[in-house]
């Protein structure tokens, strides 16, 4: 197979978002990343699906070389399926349907599109998705004006927070795994702005779970789910309730693994979960 991998950049008011694509196939796969990552982690699936997919994958605002511009911090999930949309008319000739993968945080971009375009979706591919579970911290953080602020002066003075982690710690009342991973992102000044700025971009990215199992159940959707047995971020147990609520056209497949499934030795299962039938 001749590999066809381009860069793109779309306008989106002041701001421009950058895209990849890979491959000729006459399916659109939707491929929507981690938080930290970028377009490029998906760069492997090229080889296995290249002949039957148009893999295309954005870069969320603040990732990769996505430029956001705007005044304020918040991204409207409905003017980004309406940027979707134009960048998929941009390769005439593919199927009308959407074939959606979704990593970690980008699993909470792809159940927020099923939800609003449950008729575009021909099938979901989830890997250690998040959206299925509230996270408190988020919630708070994001979804208040109060808890914003609150938000955004912790990410400027964080002392008290590594007080709490460090004590939570020590008491083993926070998981080791989580505590090396909130103190990588709290430790360092770059990396806690861009948790502010990335997490409130975000933060109307909210999948109604009821709504979206409906959807599933009527449409009869297939959903794969991929989930690492030792994963302490993003734990199987939230795939697993959801799986019930949808069955039967919900699978869930652990893998030996933690929470990063973005990698050619998966290439098998994943490539598994965009082909298998669903029952």
């Amino acid at each position: 197979m001749i590999k066809v991998h381009s860069q793109h950049f779309i306008a989106f008011r002041s701001s421009r978002f950058h895209y990849s694509s890979w491959g000729t196939g006459s399916r659109i796969l939707f491929a929507f990343h981690g938080y930290g990552e970028s377009a490029g982690s998906f760069s492997f699936l090229e080889e296995a699906l290249g002949s039957d997919f148009t893999i295309i994958a954005p870069d969320l605002p603040f990732h990769g070389a996505t430029q956001w511009a705007e005044d304020r911090l918040f991204l409207d999930p409905h003017d980004f399926l309406a940027l979707l949309e134009e960048i998929a008319a941009g390769f005439p000739g593919r199927e009308a349907g959407w074939w959606l993968m979704g990593y970690s945080m980008g699993g909470r971009v792809a159940l927020q599109l099923l939800e609003f375009a449950p008729q575009r979706v021909q099938r979901l591919v989830m890997l250690a998705p998040d959206g299925l579970k509230v996270n408190p911290w988020y919630w708070l953080g994001t979804q208040s004006r109060a808890g914003n602020q609150l938000f955004r002066w912790t990410m400027k003075k964080p002392g008290w927070l590594f007080f709490l982690l460090r004590t939570g710690n020590k008491l083993r009342l926070v998981n080791p795994s989580l505590y090396k991973f909130a103190a990588y992102y709290i430790n360092d000044d770059r990396l806690r702005q861009d948790l502010y700025t990335r997490w409130t971009t975000m933060r109307g990215f909210r999948p109604r779970l009821d709504v979206i199992a409906g959807f599933i159940r009527e449409r009869q959707i297939p959903v794969f789910l991929l989930y690492g047995s030792y994963d302490r971020i993003i734990p199987s147990g939230r795939g697993e309730r959801f799986r019930q609520r949808t069955a039967p056209y919900c699978r869930l497949t652990l893998l030996a693994a933690g929470h990063q499934l973005l990698q050619p030795k998966f290439i098998e299962v994943i490539t598994n979960a965009l082909y298998l039938p669903i029952i």
